[in-house]
């Protein structure tokens, strides 16, 4: 059993906490907190500019995390991430952060959703080809999406609203 809920600048800590080894020791993906300084401000870096951050918890621990940036007329997905132990089909803690951050994309209006990950998360790419966003050249990216430096895939979802 797992809940949804939008989190704040409470909750940086245990962001942090959750992504970081996930980035560095799990997937070996060469970023630092000081290269993610979004994490150490999400009002900032992602609520007032018209975006959020939703964190999945079981019993009040938590094990998932899924953000998006506003870029205007397109929504840019960022720090999806879920624990280990917590990954898969069951309990679909992954999907139903997806299903929270497509919800609100369409609430606010957004005309698509852009992602960026890397090589070595073959599991995400797949999760996301299943959702329907389709791969596309770095070429194709909005002029607005925000790229990180270590992203070398990227992917859209037009959205119908």
């Amino acid at each position: 059993m797992f809940t949804i809920k939008e989190l704040d600048n409470r909750y940086c800590k245990a962001i942090t906490e959750l992504i970081l080894p996930i980035q560095q020791v799990e997937f070996n993906v060469p970023v630092t907190l000081e290269s993610q300084p979004d994490l150490l401000d999400i009002e900032a870096a992602y609520i007032r500019p018209g975006g959020n951050f939703w964190g999945a918890f079981s019993e009040d621990n938590l094990v998932g995390t899924i953000a998006l940036m506003d870029a205007g007329h397109i929504g840019a997905i960022r720090k999806m991430f879920v624990r280990k132990e917590y990954r898969g089909g069951h309990p679909g803690i992954a999907q139903e952060l997806l299903n929270t951050l497509i919800r609100y994309s369409r609430h606010q209006q957004m005309q698509a959703l852009y992602l960026g990950t890397v090589a070595q998360l073959k599991a995400a790419q797949r999760f996301y080809e299943k959702n329907g966003f389709t791969r596309i050249a770095a070429a194709a990216l909005p002029d607005a999406f925000p790229k990180m430096p270590v992203d070398n895939i990227f992917y859209q979802l037009p959205l119908k609203n």
